[in-house]
């Protein structure tokens, strides 16, 4: 994204009605839409603002202000709220397999975080998971979100059909309820998440987690952003800890930020 303080002889009014948009939801949110891609955020965001006939964002910006239905609506558009059961599941095959059982071995209870949550779906997976390995009244899962909306949502575990797709049918017969044309999640995982809010640029991190997962977010922000996040994350986690991303977040050079590659978008902490 172009610098907020960059001449304004270079800059289009367009240029300039969008630049005091972002330090203006910067300055009464604490989002800071310039660490994500301009231009899918812009392209996303003018046709939100035009959807509500505003012809510019100097209005659209005022009419969020002071409408909470118009401001949950651009946080949702803003966060990308895309989420899926067992979303890639060989991924979480191997997770189950391979990485929980040896993380059983070397803890009594495992601290997983599940960043950027969404409505829920990927802590509910890992839910499912450590239930069926035995160890979800020994395990703690935060589940994290910019989004009060979807961790509302979250909290409410209810979901459609399509949603279950990818679900393995044994799993979906025991931690889902069939409810007027859609399906409740299991109250045992419900009691095993922690939800709450949180703004992953701005916010401190916990601390020594053996699993953080970050799935198909991280394509939305700027190299500087995705930098300054993978450190982040590698802070967080402990000595072997690691962190899973999603299907097209490759890390390169992980060395830079103590991680190593384990598995296919899985990275070790080696320090």
């Amino acid at each position: 994204m172009k610098e907020l303080g960059a001449s304004p002889l270079r800059r289009s009014p367009e240029d300039e009605d969008f630049a005091r948009f972002v330090a203006d939801i910067r300055r009464t949110t604490s989002i800071d839409l310039s660490q994500y891609k301009e231009t899918q955020m812009r392209r996303r965001l003018t046709t939100l603002r035009l959807k509500h006939g505003f012809n510019d964002f100097a209005s659209y910006f005022a009419a969020l202000s002071a409408d909470a239905k118009l401001r949950n609506e651009f946080l949702d558009r803003m966060t990308i709220n895309v989420s899926e059961f067992w979303r890639n599941p060989n991924r979480w095959q191997v997770l189950k397999d391979k990485f929980f059982p040896e993380m059983i071995k070397q803890t009594n209870r495992l601290q997983v975080w599940s960043a950027a949550c969404s409505t829920g779906e990927e802590p509910y997976t890992l839910a499912m998971i450590l239930d069926r390995l035995g160890v979800l009244d020994s395990s703690s899962i935060l589940a994290t979100d910019i989004d009060e909306g979807v961790l509302a949502k979250a909290k409410e575990g209810v979901y459609l059909e399509r949603s279950l797709r990818d679900v393995p049918p044994d799993f979906a017969r025991a931690y889902f309820k069939p409810e007027d044309g859609a399906y409740r999640v299991a109250d045992k995982l419900k009691r095993a998440i922690r939800f709450q809010k949180q703004n992953l640029l701005l916010d401190p991190f916990g601390e020594r987690f053996d699993l953080i997962v970050c799935r198909n977010v991280m394509i939305y922000f700027t190299e500087e952003a995705k930098a300054t996040l993978y450190a982040k994350f590698a802070k967080a986690l402990k000595p072997g800890g690691l962190l899973f991303v999603g299907s097209t977040e490759q890390i390169f050079s992980p060395g830079q930020y103590g991680l190593e590659t384990a598995d296919t978008f899985f990275y070790r902490r080696t320090v």
